[in-house]
């Protein structure tokens, strides 16, 4: 079965190690986000593909080092001046259109991705380019000061702070502080921020998807804190194929029933996983080999009254999750997964 995986998530691979979303029309694109989870299933295999992933991200930010360094300095104020998180998959430009383009939590798992690599000791740098695109996003972040900003969040949508932003911008800083100029003070006041927002997502979310990020793969949070993301997840989100994002979410709903995202299932898995709880890490694997779609394609969500998965299948996100879920069972490691 994971051959079969890996043969689907292969498919979305672009030139430059990039990947689209999914093959459909409305997600073939490249998110930064989207590519530094899919990344993760290749950071434990010593193949080469998890820095040429990076490399094409970079190269994505050198053509746009002239906006990164404006606003190292100059705060970002109009969604369209952050850094945009979605690029075209031929030209690598920025798709210029209306959309959530304020979600700082894409940089931050960019940043972990760099730092995680660093870690393992891959060489995700080239040259001292690459050294300076990463040091701007330190500035960029700071300049903007994430843990007081409001975006637009992992699911692109109504601008507020979110503590899974927050959260994957703290834990990009903390991943990189090794190997590059990053003052404590930001990830502090990230920190900071984070607990007094948890456990909630944010003003207008009490429970959500994103916070399992908390857990896997940032593991920015005590055990305690993992276990009540994790049940309060389960006990409100979890539903027959999949984990709804968030109750009320107008996303693909039908009949007031909220869309069941498949990836959630996997990511249940790897966040038991991180606190030691194998039996249910297993389950979820298993669970999600019943919700795939013909040819093991892991839709992105099922419509609930109709059972059926939506266009954007393959999600690679999805295939991902499960691919590191599959391994990290195989390998026998129980908890502490990154660090």
């Amino acid at each position: 079965m994971r051959d079969q995986v890996q043969r689907v998530l292969d498919t979305l691979r672009q030139p430059r190690g990039l990947y689209v979303a999914s093959p459909s029309n409305t997600y073939h694109y490249i998110w930064i986000r989207d590519i530094s989870y899919i990344a993760l299933s290749e950071l434990h295999r010593d193949n080469g593909r998890f820095e040429e992933t990076y490399y094409g991200l970079l190269d994505i930010l050198r053509k746009y080092e002239w906006k990164l360094t404006y606003h190292a300095t100059k705060r970002p104020v109009e969604t369209y001046e952050y850094i945009h998180p979605r690029y075209t998959a031929d030209t690598l430009e920025e798709v210029n259109q209306p959309w959530g383009n304020a979600q700082n939590d894409a940089i931050g798992a960019f940043l972990f991705g760099i730092g995680e690599g660093l870690r393992r000791g891959k060489k995700m740098l080239r040259d001292e380019r690459d050294r300076k695109m990463i040091q701007l996003l330190v500035q960029y972040l700071t300049t903007l000061e994430y843990w007081m900003d409001e975006d637009n969040g992992m699911w692109e949508e109504n601008r507020e702070r979110h503590a899974s932003s927050i959260g994957a911008c703290a834990a990009g800083l903390l991943a990189i502080q090794p190997y590059f100029d990053v003052p404590w003070e930001p990830i502090q006041a990230g920190l900071s921020a984070l607990f007094q927002l948890l456990p909630r997502e944010s003003a207008t979310k009490e429970c959500d998807l994103a916070l399992l990020s908390l857990v896997y793969p940032y593991e920015l949070v005590p055990r305690a804190m993992r276990e009540v993301i994790i049940n309060r997840v389960e006990e409100r989100l979890l539903r027959q194929s999949g984990v709804i994002r968030y109750e009320g979410d107008l996303y693909y709903q039908e009949d007031g029933k909220e869309a069941e995202w498949c990836m959630g299932l996997p990511w249940l898995g790897l966040c038991h996983a991180t606190i030691g709880n194998m039996d249910k890490a297993q389950s979820y694997l298993t669970r999600t080999v019943q919700v795939m779609a013909h040819g093991a394609k892991i839709p992105e969500l099922y419509v609930m009254h109709r059972r059926q998965p939506n266009e954007n299948t393959p999600l690679g996100w999805s295939h991902a999750l499960w691919l590191v879920l599959f391994d990290t069972i195989s390998s026998g490691k129980t908890a502490h997964i990154f660090h």
